[in-house]
């Protein structure tokens, strides 16, 4: 029910803005408004205001603004207030405003939720020298070590590790060129990333130079009872580096009912401070895991802008994300992205349930990621979408002269077509996700 309610609350806040963008920049330019709908097919609940009617109907996955002579086949008098009988660029205003609302709510939800203040991670902005290498990875394969300093991915330059999480991210399943700088000497490789996670996001096997952080322990368990203390860091399990705290959590988990030695270290006011200590202790097994009784973080940054600041880096954050939505549609076209990155509706639902679960900021931020996307993928010239239109309208101005009806159609058909095609795409990738419907596809097993 958390997810169904997330999901409604998500996409109804989108579409609704969205369609609102519409629909005050056809009032405000005097084009007759029929119908505002959120959702599509049949209307459940419908009010009429002026020549308006407003109305929730019954499919949730869009809406509409309908205006009065807009289609080509709708009925026209030549009256101003239709649409197409306003000027080009009155009726380039009425299209943008859709998609610039959703990108303007993408700005404002972030703002609101960068305002509050979060924990990062202390590496995310540093540059990436390799602090750690998994074992079996197809960095360690290809002879990356500890201390590198990765420079650039396929000649993108990443200068910090979250540029690397990104280009890397991006490129699942494939060859990348990598340039890296060992020992003041510049060498290049090819590394073959591995695509992970339902999303099939791309790895590598480089990690940052931390360690994991024991926030706090259980009175009474095991943790406790072989001396472990709030603060201490992490440095290894059985000789085995400790990175991030996912990693030390399967050390433990695996390791139920045998005793582990910790290498921790304690004190100290800076990074490399304090004591060495080799502490002995034994997880509990529960179930089918080990526990040993404590709470694990990793190292973070408090970060808390004024309003002022959150605008700004909101707008920055989003312009990047942009770069990075571009970028992934150009790679889905030469073949450098996987379709397998794309979502759709039982997807987003998936997270929204999980991002509602974690917290509103959690929540909002998702809110703001899909509506930056749901903007831009608006403006992408394909018939049906906003950007289609503009397209035509453009094409119109360069011929000078109107397109007819028929050619508008068929326009209009090749659009719905592709549209279509991206929607089976998306929700194969979705159901393909379920881990008992993937089950019942043999040529997935």
């Amino acid at each position: 029910m958390t997810t169904l309610l997330a999901f409604l609350f998500v996409l109804g806040v989108l579409i609704f803005v969205h369609e609102l963008g519409h629909f005050l920049a056809a009032r405000r330019l005097g084009v007759r408004v029929l119908t505002f709908s959120l959702g599509f097919g049949p209307k459940l609940l419908k009010v009429k205001r002026g020549d308006t009617e407003y109305c929730i109907s019954a499919v949730p996955l869009g809406g509409y603004v309908k205006m009065a002579g807009e289609n080509p086949d709708d009925p026209r008098t030549g009256k101003p207030d239709e649409f197409m009988s306003r000027t080009k660029w009155e009726r380039f205003q009425i299209l943008i405003m859709g998609p610039a609302m959703n990108v303007l709510l993408a700005v404002v939800v972030m703002a609101v939720v960068l305002a509050q203040g979060a924990e990062v991670p202390i590496y995310q902005d540093q540059p990436p020298v390799v602090g750690a290498v998994q074992p079996g990875s197809p960095a360690e394969r290809a002879g990356i070590v500890r201390g590198d300093r990765i420079l650039t991915i396929d000649d993108d330059a990443v200068d910090t590790w979250e540029d690397l999480f990104i280009a890397v991210g991006t490129r699942p399943s494939r060859d990348v060129q990598l340039t890296l700088l060992r020992d003041g000497q510049t060498q290049a490789m090819t590394v073959r990333t591995v695509a992970e996670t339902r999303y099939e996001v791309g790895n590598i096997g480089v990690l940052p130079d931390i360690n994991p952080i024991v926030a706090s322990v259980i009175a009474g368990q095991a943790a406790e009872r072989a001396g472990l203390r709030a603060g201490d860091v992490v440095l290894a399990v059985d000789g085995e580096r400790m990175v991030t705290r996912s990693q030390f959590i399967d050390a433990i988990s695996r390791n139920g009912g045998r005793e582990i030695e910790l290498t921790i270290r304690r004190g100290g006011s800076g990074e490399g401070d304090g004591d060495l200590m080799r502490i002995r202790a034994t997880p509990e097994q529960q179930g089918n895991r080990g526990m040993l009784g404590l709470y694990v973080s990793e190292p973070t940054k408090s970060f808390t802008p004024g309003p002022f600041e959150a605008v700004q880096l909101s707008v920055e954050r989003n312009i990047e994300f942009s770069g990075l939505i571009f970028r992934t549609l150009g790679g889905l076209f030469v073949g450098e992205t996987s379709p397998r990155q794309l979502m759709g509706p039982v997807a987003i639902a998936q997270l929204s349930g999980e991002s509602a679960q974690a917290g509103w900021i959690s929540l909002f931020t998702l809110m703001a990621s899909i509506s930056l996307n749901l903007g831009l993928l608006n403006l992408l010239p394909i018939p049906v979408l906003d950007g289609g239109h503009i397209l035509i309208m453009a094409l119109e101005g360069i011929a000078r002269r109107d397109f007819s009806i028929a050619v508008k159609e068929k326009m209009l058909l090749a659009g719905f077509v592709l549209l279509m095609m991206l929607m089976v795409t998306v929700i194969y990738n979705d159901l393909t996700r379920i881990s008992w419907i993937e089950r019942l596809m043999p040529w997935r097993n």
